[in-house]
């Protein structure tokens, strides 16, 4: 029995294939590998597209390799390619990564006709007034009233939350659910906070105070407010 280590190992699946490759050989190995293991797996004409999924591991490509990876893969009968993953990103994709998931500070009040756009969250100590709207694609605080448009999770993340210290928004919205004002009057004893309830599938208004029930992943903010 070898032991020889596997360059390439292919695995069906209900979606297609993947293929995991070996992070540790060279890129040219893989080439070769993988052309003698699908040229034995080669599907006929009269059989349908199969869709392929590459895994890399700790394994990086520049866009060529890719490139000719994804060529090797083509040149065999009715195998097209997906997606190509690696557990590796680089220093671009990182700093993307870190915008995301900073958070953004501002201390002003966002007047009528005044659009405030954010990326990742952002605590605003001040007013939203009527007419005026704040966009963030993370979550949104405000320290003071919220009279406007609060839009949380803009580029479609539904785990967003949008908390106030008064809660009266002409509008909420957190990804593309919408909500409007609570129906009954706030009187600033405690902070409230919208949220998607995903089994009613709409914005929950509640006490602040049992909004790490409901994202307990929201800890990990302190930290960043305090790296910040």
């Amino acid at each position: 029995m070898s032991n020889k280590k596997q360059i390439v190992t292919i695995k069906g699946t209900k979606e297609g294939l993947t293929l995991h490759i070996d992070d540790t050989c060279s890129f040219e190995e893989v080439l070769r590998e993988l052309d003698r293991k699908l040229s034995h797996n080669d599907v006929g004409e009269d059989q349908p597209m199969i869709t392929v999924t590459i895994q890399l591991g700790n394994r990086y490509l520049k866009e060529d390799q890719k490139d000719q990876l994804t060529n090797v893969i083509r040149s065999h009968n009715k195998l097209v390619v997906q997606s190509i993953e690696s557990d590796v990103v680089t220093k671009e994709e990182a700093l993307e990564w870190k915008k995301d998931t900073e958070v953004t500070s501002l201390f002003k009040v966002v007047r009528s006709g005044q659009v405030e756009n954010v990326r990742g969250d952002v605590l605003l100590i001040g007013d939203i007034n009527p007419g005026g709207k704040l966009v963030a694609t993370g979550n949104i605080f405000v320290m003071g009233h919220l009279r406007g448009i609060a839009h949380a999770g803009v580029n479609g993340d539904t785990n967003a939350v949008i908390a106030a210290s008064f809660m009266k928004p002409s509008q909420l919205r957190i990804a593309n659910y919408i909500s409007r004002s609570p129906d009954y009057d706030v009187d600033g004893v405690y902070m409230e906070c919208g949220y998607i309830d995903s089994n009613q599938g709409k914005i929950i208004i509640d006490r602040l105070q049992l909004l790490y029930q409901k994202r307990p992943d929201l800890k990990g903010l302190e930290r960043r407010m305090l790296n910040g």
